[in-house]
């Protein structure tokens, strides 16, 4: 399964978990979300587990990298 992937490097909150939920209505399934910032990482990883989704983080040089899968 591809996983569509929402690209949220500089913003700021709320901002890359209004993405996140719009992404995820579109693609139930799952979805990976790009990351700068430790604040959008954990608001987009308690989003993700609040809503059902399995969520892995891996770090990738300066960013995180979210995948959300059901």
């Amino acid at each position: 399964m591809k996983l569509n992937i929402i690209d949220a490097r500089g913003r700021s909150c709320p901002e890359p978990v209004l993405m996140t939920k719009k992404a995820v209505e579109g693609n139930p399934q799952g979805i990976q979300v790009i990351v700068d910032n430790t604040t959008a990482r954990d608001n987009i990883t308690r989003f993700g587990k609040n809503s059902g989704f399995n969520v892995e983080v891996a770090s990738k040089e300066e960013d995180f990298v979210l995948t959300l899968k059901k």
